[in-house]
C-alpha cells in the first residue's frame, strides 16, 4: 500500500482508537480501579476472596479491550485482503504483457479505492463498538 494511504488509514483509525479510549474504556479503567480498591477494603475476605473480587471487576475491561482488538483485527484483515486482491489484478496484468507503469497506476487506483472503501467504514465500526463497549458490565 503507498505509504499516503497507509498514513490515512493509520490516522483514522487512531483518532477512531483515542475516541473510544477517552469516551468508553477510560470510564471503565477507572470503574475497575474503584471496584479493586473497594475488594482490598474488606479485611473480613481471605485472601483468595479479594482476588476472586479484584478479577470480577477487571472482567468488564477486559472484554472491552478483547472486543476493540477484534473488531481493529477484522478491519485490518478485510482491508489487507482488499490490498492483496489488487497485487493479483496488478500480478495478472503483467503477466498479461501489459507495461509497468500502467499496471503501477491501476494498482495505484486499486489500492486507493480499497482505502477509500475502508475508510467510510470507520464512522460504522466506531458506533457498533462504542454501543457494544457501554452494554458491558451493565
Amino acid at each position: 500500500m503507498a505509504e499516503v494511504q497507509q498514513l490515512r488509514v493509520r490516522e483514522a483509525v487512531d483518532a477512531m482508537v483515542k475516541s473510544v479510549e477517552r469516551e468508553n474504556i477510560r470510564k471503565m479503567q477507572g470503574l475497575m480501579f474503584r471496584c479493586s480498591a473497594n475488594c482490598c477494603e474488606d479485611n473480613q475476605a481471605s485472601m483468595q476472596q479479594v482476588h476472586q473480587c479484584i478479577e470480577r471487576c477487571h472482567a468488564p475491561l477486559a472484554q472491552a479491550q478483547a472486543l476493540v482488538t477484534s473488531e481493529l483485527e477484522r478491519f485490518q484483515d478485510r482491508l489487507t485482503r482488499c490490498t492483496m486482491h489488487c497485487s493479483d489484478k496488478a500480478k495478472d496484468s503483467m503477466d498479461a504483457g501489459n507495461k509497468e507503469l500502467q499496471v503501477k497506476q491501476q494498482l495505484d487506483s486499486c489500492v486507493a479505492k480499497c482505502v477509500d472503501d475502508h475508510m467510510h467504514l470507520i464512522p460504522t465500526m466506531t458506533k457498533k463498538m462504542k454501543e457494544s463497549l457501554s452494554s458491558i458490565g451493565k
